[in-house]
């Protein structure tokens, strides 16, 4: 028999794919499910069969192979950078693309032949590192590799893989999300198992998984997935509740201004509210600001600029009304007060004179001597 895959199995993934999706979810002509679940049930169990989707092998894993009635030919094997697994007694055997199931069966039709009834099982000792495309409302946009747990090990019926990043972990490799990022509608898109290019894009909601703890909202993610952040029109009302998630940037630099003790540049933890933040800076100086108008600035994606103006309550908790969490990059001005601005203008107008009276006092001196 040949060492490469029968054509049957590459057929396998095609009829799992049927029998997990079932007719509601076609694929459109590119390889994409048309349909788009907005409510949560729905999201619930597209996540669900997410998490059955097959894991599919390809270079750097590495694999145990347990032969039972011939245990002094088990052992464990890395997939090799060309696809291909060098098993005991059989040789170089391709194996990238296969789901575990079907390299089960792959390997026992190879070992037939050696063996009168070979019983084997095949399991994923240690995952590959995975690349996922983070697109959309993060902050670092791009695609990124994300390291897999050392103790990572099947589960089940064998086509699990536990230890493999999860979606929360992708967000937080890319920054985070943004102030627009739509957290009902997070689209995950996998390649399906196969020759031929078929994908499936599923929605996953977010705030179910940060309210509700729905951990179907935070699948596993494979090797070549891409996460898409959907933008929302204006902001989440539940920002505050978002701004103190793990899927949030953990930390952020907030320029502070104006009529400060300390302004300049300051790092803040992710969620801390507008109060906090001037207080980093030092606090209000006591006479010249004025707490009744402090600015907040914030550039957007697309280069347009939102101010916002604030009273100053230090005792005030995070509230979107009035004491708003900061996003990076935000500018708080602290301008001044009425007594400041008359202090600053009698300043500059008798400067000058100054000038010319210690002038005339330092002449005088000449004078005497």
């Amino acid at each position: 028999m040949s060492k490469n895959m029968p054509r049957l199995l590459l057929l396998l993934p095609t009829l799992s794919l049927t029998l997990l999706l079932g007719p509601g979810l076609p694929l459109s002509a590119g390889g994409l499910t048309d349909t788009e679940q907005n409510s949560k049930s729905t999201a619930t169990v597209q996540a669900a069969l997410l998490n059955e989707n097959p894991y599919i092998l390809g270079a750097g894993d590495r694999l145990e192979i347990r032969l039972f009635d011939a245990p002094e030919l088990s052992g464990e094997v890395s997939v090799l950078n060309d696809g291909t697994a060098s098993l005991p007694l059989i040789g170089s055997v391709r194996v990238q693309g296969l789901t575990l199931v079907q390299a089960e069966l792959w390997f026992t039709a190879l070992y037939r032949q050696q063996l009168q009834r070979p019983d084997l099982q095949v399991r994923v000792v240690q995952p590959r590192p995975i690349r996922v495309a983070m697109v959309g409302e993060v902050e670092r946009p791009g695609l990124y590799s994300l390291t897999t747990s050392e103790s990572s090990q099947t589960e089940g019926a064998g086509n699990k893989i536990s230890g493999l990043p999860t979606v929360v972990d992708a967000l937080q490799k890319a920054g985070g999300i943004t102030l627009y990022a739509n957290l009902r509608k997070v689209v995950l898109q996998r390649r399906l198992p196969g020759d031929d290019p078929a994908y499936k894009r599923t929605n996953l909601n977010l705030l179910a998984l940060l309210q509700e703890g729905d951990q179907l909202q935070n699948p596993l993610l494979f090797d070549g997935d891409t996460i898409r952040v959907i933008k929302a029109d204006q902001p989440v009302e539940e920002s505050i509740e978002v701004a103190s998630a793990n899927f949030s940037p953990q930390v952020i630099n907030v320029n502070v201004t104006g009529e400060v003790e300390q302004p300049g540049l300051v790092n803040l933890q992710a969620n801390t509210p507008l109060v906090q933040g001037v207080l980093a800076a030092g606090g209000p100086q006591t006479w010249r600001a004025n707490t009744g108008n402090v600015e907040l600035i914030r550039i957007n994606r697309n280069g347009s600029a939102t101010r916002q103006r604030f009273r100053l309550d230090l005792s005030q908790g995070a509230s979107n009304e009035k004491n708003p969490p900061l996003r990076d990059g935000d500018t708080i001005v602290v301008h001044r007060s009425g007594l400041a601005k008359t202090s600053d203008a009698i300043g500059a107008v008798s400067e000058p004179v100054s000038g010319l009276v210690n002038l005339w006092a330092l002449l005088d001196l000449i004078n005497k001597y």
